[in-house]
């Protein structure tokens, strides 16, 4: 399967994998199915697929679990599949490190559409991994795109991919404001299939990592608008 990329489709309904592995490989992509959690994982290591589109409910091991074990090792992109569209599985997916999320029963357009979202967002990601190395520093915290690391006062953060994306996005650009949906399109890689709840949720966060004591740098709400990263001058 030289030069396409691989879709491992995780959901223990065999008519939903049969379903959506005719949507990706029309598309041009491989597919291949898991359909319960510790398959889930087993195909991963074996196959390191490109992306996973990973359904919640699962038999062995749930979505959750399967997640937290591949963002332990990889930041391979991964769409969460959930057929309650709760506000509390979408919180909790983008807290474990998920690309983005996608409600069951789906349109097909809209699957495919938020593949290839993610995957070129990965995509640009590798390239920028490529390049030099490239390290903001500012009062106590230190920002390494190369290594996708996070220091304050010398003690590494946990951070997942997408919360140090954003978080060095915003610390680039010192002091510009951006909407919600400017973010939701430089970070996730999509405009119209985002939920503003998905930045608050990734600023709240980064904010409970990093904020603590008086710094001349905070992760400032601009009320109306959005979020800047406000360095003192």
């Amino acid at each position: 399967m030289a030069g396409k990329q691989t879709v491992l489709i995780v959901d223990d309904e065999v008519n939903i994998c049969e379903l959506v592995r005719l949507y990706v490989e029309k598309e041009g992509y491989h597919a291949i199915i898991a359909n319960d959690g510790q398959q889930a994982i087993d195909m991963f290591k074996k196959h390191a697929p490109d992306l996973i589109l990973l359904d919640i409910m699962l038999p062995v091991k749930d979505g959750w679990q399967v997640c937290r074990e591949v963002r332990s090792s990889s930041n391979t992109p991964v769409i969460m599949l959930t057929a309650k569209g709760e506000t509390f599985d979408k919180v909790l997916g983008l807290e474990l490190g998920a690309d983005d999320y996608i409600v069951k029963p789906f349109e097909p357009k809209e699957l495919v559409a938020r593949i290839k979202a993610v995957l070129r967002r990965a995509e640009n990601q590798a390239q920028n991994e490529e390049e030099e190395d490239k390290e903001l520093r500012f009062d106590g915290l230190t920002v390494n795109q190369s290594t996708y690391e996070v220091y304050l006062d010398g003690n590494k953060l946990e951070m997942p991919p997408k919360e140090f994306e954003l978080l060095y996005f915003l610390a680039k650009n010192t002091n510009k404001v951006f909407t919600r949906d400017q973010l939701l399109d430089e970070i996730w890689g999509y405009e119209f299939f985002g939920d503003s709840r998905t930045v608050d949720v990734h600023v709240k966060r980064i904010r409970e990592k990093i904020e603590g004591a008086e710094r001349p740098w905070a992760l400032k709400t601009v009320w109306g608008v959005g979020y800047k990263f406000e360095v003192q001058q």
